[in-house]
């Protein structure tokens, strides 16, 4: 029994779509990914979508089948727009600077920390408070971003570190006298 389950992912005029047994292949105007995917679900290309379907309805091909298909959507939405993550940086003399295709950050140690860009991720510093992770692939920018937040993560009772744009610290009271 197949099933589609989700929906269809539309695929946009100027992406191409390669889809072999065990891996997914997209092209765009950012760039090209390529995804391998499990070989139990049936990726297959109709009327310019993208039909991921089940063998069934049990609860590990459910899963898989979500997931496979989240990839695709992902590779799809990367290389037409790309992805980026936004990070603050807060604490007296804490700052960024882009340094060639890398980032120089002053996080209060003795020495500054150097972060390397790894292919297809690009950063870019408009303040010396905020850093912008730009790529194609989701997930290496997530990561690149939460390597960036655990070289100093915020602490609870100033505030002080690395934080994502969007993210909430839990501030705790100090002392008591």
């Amino acid at each position: 029994m197949s099933r589609i389950g989700k929906q269809p992912i539309s695929i946009p005029d100027n992406v191409e779509v390669d889809v072999k047994p065990g891996v997914v292949t997209v092209k765009g105007p950012k760039g090209e990914l390529v995804q391998p995917v499990s070989t139990e679900m049936t990726v297959k290309t109709a009327d310019g979508k993208v039909i991921v379907e089940r063998p069934t309805d049990r609860g590990p091909h459910r899963a898989l089948h979500g997931l496979t298909r989240s990839l695709i959507a992902n590779q799809i939405e990367g290389v037409t727009n790309g992805f980026e993550k936004r990070l603050d940086i807060q604490g007296v003399g804490y700052r960024a600077a882009a340094k060639g295709k890398g980032l120089e950050l002053a996080l209060g140690y003795s020495h500054p920390v150097t972060i390397e860009a790894t292919e297809g991720i690009e950063f870019e510093v408009p303040q010396p408070t905020e850093v912008i992770v730009r790529g194609i692939d989701k997930q290496k920018v997530g990561q690149v971003a939460a390597n960036i937040r655990e070289s100093r993560p915020p602490e609870p009772y100033k505030g002080k570190g690395v934080r994502y744009r969007d993210e909430h610290v839990a501030r705790k009271v100090g002392k008591r006298v």
